[in-house]
């Protein structure tokens, strides 16, 4: 069984990567996705997404992140992963499932399920551009209002080249409200011979088991999940029978908040922090107390008395 921790934009960033990692049972990462529109993009707009190519394209916990490529244009997709892997990309994965509808009218993410001969083509075109040795992966949803073409489309990302695909077992329409349709996932491992990943409403150990025999994959990757419950990898893994005690999570939190003052403004900083209780409030009865504190906070000074 592998492990992948999910990108999430505005939330899972490097820095919260490399927190998660360092709490463990991750094999693997997924960057947030940049957005390729018609220009080779600067060298120095992929470090900041991906700080870690840095250091071998690791975490700080040793931990692999492919990074995320996301747009319509062949030729510019092609272009700008073969820039990538020469910085040295540990993988390139390709973003067919983002349901963002400013992404969607921009023709990119879940909007190319609409086209999965263009699927194809930006697959085809990236593995050509990418050295053989640097895995090319995708992610896809089950479509963009229906299901209809969900096996065409991963279909299509196999004959490109994908070397396995993600999917999301929800479709555009669907967004991110339950249930994730996991027997989908089922019918795409059926129709291709690449390793398959199962995704999408994964919040505790019992959803990881389900999800694993309605879909039949042994590979899950874990978001919104990981971030409410930062022992779920290793739950998952038999490696931890329950969640960190609160105590132990406030102080992951404050490694987090730690890690934000080496990049990031007070006000920024703040809100990260009130984001990911937000998300811990579905695990912890003390995240949400603590939000109704720190929810007026803006300053680092607002804080000290709050680590204490």
């Amino acid at each position: 069984m592998r492990i992948l921790l999910a990108p999430m934009e505005g939330l899972l960033d490097y820095r919260l990567r490399d927190t998660l990692t360092g709490v463990g049972g991750y094999d693997e990462c997924v960057s947030e996705f940049i957005r390729v529109n018609d220009t080779l993009l600067p060298a120095h707009r992929i470090y900041r997404f991906v700080p870690e190519l840095h250091q071998n394209c690791r975490t700080l916990a040793g931990i692999p992140v492919k990074i995320q490529l996301l747009g319509s244009d062949i030729n510019c997709m092609a272009e700008n992963a073969s820039m990538v892997a020469s910085l040295g990309a540990y993988g390139i994965d390709l973003n067919f499932g983002c349901p963002a509808p400013t992404v969607n009218r921009n023709r990119g993410g879940a909007a190319l399920l609409k086209e999965p001969e263009l699927m194809y083509s930006i697959v085809k075109a990236v593995r050509r551009a990418v050295p053989a040795h640097i895995p090319v992966t995708a992610k896809m949803r089950l479509g963009f209002d229906s299901t209809e073409q969900a096996l065409v489309c991963a279909k299509a990302l196999e004959d490109g080249g994908a070397e396995e695909i993600v999917v999301h077992a929800r479709t555009k329409t669907d967004g991110y409200k339950p249930p994730a349709y996991w027997e989908w996932i089922h019918k795409i491992i059926e129709t291709v011979k690449v390793p398959v990943v199962a995704n999408g409403e994964i919040w505790s150990v019992t959803d990881a088991i389900r999800c694993m025999e309605i879909s039949g994959s042994n590979d899950i990757m874990i978001g919104r999940g990981a971030v409410a419950n930062p022992s779920l990898a290793l739950m998952i893994r038999k490696k931890q029978k329950d969640p960190h005690p609160w105590l132990e999570t406030k102080g992951i939190l404050q490694k987090y908040w730690d890690r934000l003052e080496l990049d990031m403004d007070a006000t920024s900083r703040a809100g990260r922090i009130k984001q990911w209780l937000h998300y811990l409030s579905k695990q912890y009865v003390e995240a949400e107390k603590d939000f109704e504190i720190v929810k007026r906070f803006k300053r680092s000074e607002d804080f000290e008395s709050y680590w204490k």
